[in-house]
């Protein structure tokens, strides 16, 4: 089996192709072709990767190529990362959104519609070459904002693109962990979009064990979401959201967070990759012992002004624990590839699995995986105040899409203004003039 991986995989390729290396399955990937525009990134990855190989008997071969017709012909699988603008890109849609007062976050509120903007008509014209040279392909999408993309993506793919996350995953262990509950047989009530989801129960032996969670104050303290929303909105919330929650749920202290930092994560993530990639640029530097240590340092800073928001404290050894996008990237071409039946929280079209919205909308929702593809399981509905935010959400998505297909600035606009944490029409107005100004990518607003 061939997998094919755009923008080099983003810095979390090691992961997936550590677990590549582990998997003696029948079926399992021999062929790893790496596509990224920048062949010096890809000699970097590519340096790893083979750190990590050093040793194992049959491990998959790694191709490099910055073609992508070659890159996606003969293609089983295709993983989209790609990082349109780069984390340049990423630091100035934080820096124009916190200059307005608003959050700049890569995938919530104005910086996820500015960086959806520029990245869904590079999405869409991978897809469409994806149906032309790979017609039988599955496309793995872990592009930010996931949810978006993939929506984007399927009106070319069909079924055929699937997004995926590690944050449900990691929450679900994290809850399970905290009960004494085995996470690998559990079953998770969860429901929202990408990055705006909640856990609503734990099913574990025939009965849902999240109302004990909930009713503990001393055991929501003692994980990371926990520690995050504070017990009291958990216990009114009666639910356990998704940690990017945290930017709709206290936005104020958020902003306030991001906006008194020393420099943004984008800022920060661009320094720390730029240091990175100068070090493996020396022959003789150790790959895989530079790139771990720099992705230690990249989980331990994860929303770092979120929690020095809430007063969280740093993030504990078990929240660093891995087990997110490698293991549900492997699962999920396992279940396909050998129809090895699974189920995994995944970004799908809706097909009636939540209400209200309708069935072309990406959801992420558990969902049963076998050889035909990922299956939405119906969920219960969301309560009033959940439907609300993603309702608005979901709008606001495609309006981002309606702009990215027309070209039409006043669309984009309409993107902006929508969203619940962008608070004024002029400061939409103002966020697309200073985004255009900022990103050539966005050229094709008029």
């Amino acid at each position: 089996m061939r997998l094919t991986v755009l923008g080099g995989g983003g810095f979390r390729l090691p992961l997936v192709y550590g677990a590549l290396l582990g998997d003696r399955t029948e079926g399992r990937i021999t062929r790893l072709v790496l596509h990224d525009v920048d062949a010096g990134r890809l000699s970097a990855v590519a340096r790893v990767l083979a750190d990590q190989a050093a040793g194992v008997p049959d491990a998959p071969e790694v191709t490099l190529t910055t073609d992508l017709d070659d890159a996606l012909r003969g293609a089983d699988f295709v993983f989209s990362a790609i990082r349109v603008g780069g984390l340049e890109g990423r630091a100035a849609d934080e820096r124009i959104a916190l200059a307005e007062g608003v959050l700049g976050q890569e995938t919530v509120g104005a910086g996820g519609i500015a960086y959806g903007l520029r990245t869904v008509p590079v999405a869409e014209e991978i897809a469409r070459r994806t149906a032309r040279l790979a017609p039988g392909a599955w496309v793995i999408n872990f592009t930010n904002p996931a949810g978006l993309v993939t929506e984007a993506m399927s009106r070319h793919l069909g079924d055929r693109v699937i997004g995926i996350c590690d944050s449900p995953v990691g929450l679900g262990r994290r809850v399970a962990r905290t009960l004494g509950v085995d996470p690998e047989t559990a079953w998770f009530d969860y429901a929202g979009l990408n990055h705006l989801g909640w856990l609503r129960g734990v099913r574990a032996a025939g009965r849902d064990e999240l109302p004990r969670l909930l009713a503990d104050r001393e055991l929501l303290g003692s994980f990371e979401e926990g520690r995050l929303f504070g017990a009291d909105w958990l216990q009114s919330l009666g639910a356990i959201p998704n940690e990017y929650l945290h930017y709709y749920y206290f936005n104020r202290e958020t902003v306030r967070a991001y906006r008194d930092a020393e420099r943004t994560r984008g800022a920060f993530l661009r320094e720390q990759q730029g240091r990175f990639y100068r070090e493996m640029e020396r022959p003789g530097a150790p790959a895989l012992e530079t790139w771990d240590r720099t992705r230690a340092e990249r989980e331990a800073t994860y929303m770092a002004h979120n929690r020095e928001a809430a007063g969280a404290g740093e993030r504990a050894a078990s929240d660093l624990e891995s087990g997110g996008y490698e293991k549900v990237a492997l699962a999920l071409m396992g279940a396909i590839a050998q129809d090895r039946r699974t189920t995994l929280i995944l970004n799908v079209r809706n097909r009636g699995a939540l209400a209200p919205l309708d069935a072309d909308a990406v959801v992420e929702v558990p969902c049963l995986v076998d050889a035909n593809g990922a299956h939405p399981v119906s969920v219960a509905p969301l309560p009033g105040h959940a439907t609300g935010l993603v309702c608005a959400v979901k709008a606001v998505e495609r309006e981002v899409l309606a702009a990215a297909e027309s070209g039409s600035r006043e669309r984009a606009v309409a993107a902006f203004a929508l969203h619940p944490l962008v608070d004024s029409v002029a400061v939409a107005r103002r966020l697309v003039d200073a985004y255009s100004a900022a990103h050539p990518g966005l050229g094709y607003l008029r």
